[in-house]
């Protein structure tokens, strides 16, 4: 084994934070990496002063006693964010010495948690129309077997829960196809004024039904860009729903689109796409989080309407995919203005 001088030297090269403990338990050597995660002035001092955690001072006592390598979590705080490491503690033989190191796994971690949560979200959002359907299943079996006003009040729920579910499961496989297909940049060049016109015209019956008015005003001119057209009037489609449903009645949505030969987000030329409506608002600590999956700022509401809590993480993938920006701005009482930015990667020989 080297001499203890050339101990800094050695752990020096390695890229992971790494630290080395002597037969006197006390810290023997300590790499920059090391430093920067435990802090500076930390050679010669006992390693229980040093790395404090319970858990893993545990798993350093039972190395030193029985000379047997371990693995052990430490968790940090790196600018207002924490950071889980997985530790591992190997003994060399002879030599009286402990090497500790540190791996970053906090995006495995984060991984781990948000399969967890997506499957609690989606246990939850299914359970609610499961457990009415299997209660009118009962009643329907029974007590109101020969009611035939009840038989029908009940069957019109049970096809309302029922649809329900099948837009979840919809939303669930649009979701996973889109995030499958995220990091394929489209190459396909289409006319974004074709999709926002197939949009709006697909969404006119609703709008008619609601007594709201669309009132778009992107011109006449085509607009070409590389995009996948199916992705992208789901993306309109879903934000001016949104705007219709959340909007309130008898009020207009603005449907508008702008050309810019350099846009400041994506620092080169861009077409936006704004869907503005004229409802409520939505509270300013909401928006940062309406593009995760099953938040919704108004949860009763969104779920009375049909909403899935999907629609919006959908579109952030998508436009993901586009290499496009989603800006959102809202006062409330003023309504809701969706944004939706695009890179055009097309020679320009149309004069827009």
């Amino acid at each position: 084994m080297p001499e203890a001088p050339l101990l800094p030297d050695l752990i020096a090269a390695l890229p992971l934070p790494t630290l080395v403990i002597d037969r006197a338990e006390r810290i023997a050597a300590v790499n920059p990496a090391a430093r920067a995660l435990i802090g500076a002035h930390t050679v010669g001092r006992h390693f229980v002063t040093v790395l404090r955690q319970p858990a893993l001072v545990d798993a350093v006592e039972r190395c030193i006693e029985d000379g047997q390598g371990r693995q052990a979590q430490y968790l940090a705080s790196e600018a207002d964010k924490d950071v889980t490491f997985d530790v591992t503690l190997r003994p060399v033989a002879g030599a009286g010495l402990l090497i500790v190191s540190f791996q970053d796994i906090t995006h495995q971690a984060q991984a781990g948690q948000m399969r967890r949560d997506f499957v609690a979200n989606v246990s939850h959002e299914l359970r609610t129309p499961l457990t009415s359907l299997m209660g009118f299943i009962e009643t329907l079996s029974g007590p109101a077997r020969d009611d035939a006003a009840a038989r029908d009040r009940f069957l019109q729920i049970m096809q309302t829960e029922a649809g329900r579910m099948n837009r979840l499961v919809g939303d669930l496989l649009s979701l996973s196809r889109v995030e499958a297909e995220e990091r394929v940049r489209p190459t396909r060049q289409i006319n974004l004024a074709e999709v926002l016109q197939t949009a709006l015209r697909n969404l006119n019956p609703l709008a008619v039904e609601a007594g709201v008015t669309l009132r778009p005003d992107f011109g006449c001119d085509p607009l070409p860009i590389l995009g996948d057209a199916d992705q992208l009037l789901q993306v309109f489609t879903n934000l001016i729903e949104n705007a219709i449903k959340y909007g309130g009645d008898d009020r207009p949505v603005d449907i508008t689109g702008e050309l810019s030969l350099r846009d400041p987000m994506l620092r080169g030329p861009s077409v936006r796409i704004t869907v503005t409506d004229h409802g409520p608002g939505i509270p300013a600590h909401h928006i940062p989080r309406l593009t995760e999956r099953f938040y919704r700022a108004d949860s009763h509401r969104s779920r009375a309407l049909g909403g899935t809590g999907l629609g919006l993480a959908i579109v952030k993938h998508i436009l993901n995919r586009h290499r496009g920006r989603l800006r959102i701005t809202s006062e409330e009482g003023q309504g809701a203005s969706f944004c939706v930015i695009l890179p055009r990667d097309v020679v320009v020989s149309d004069a827009l």
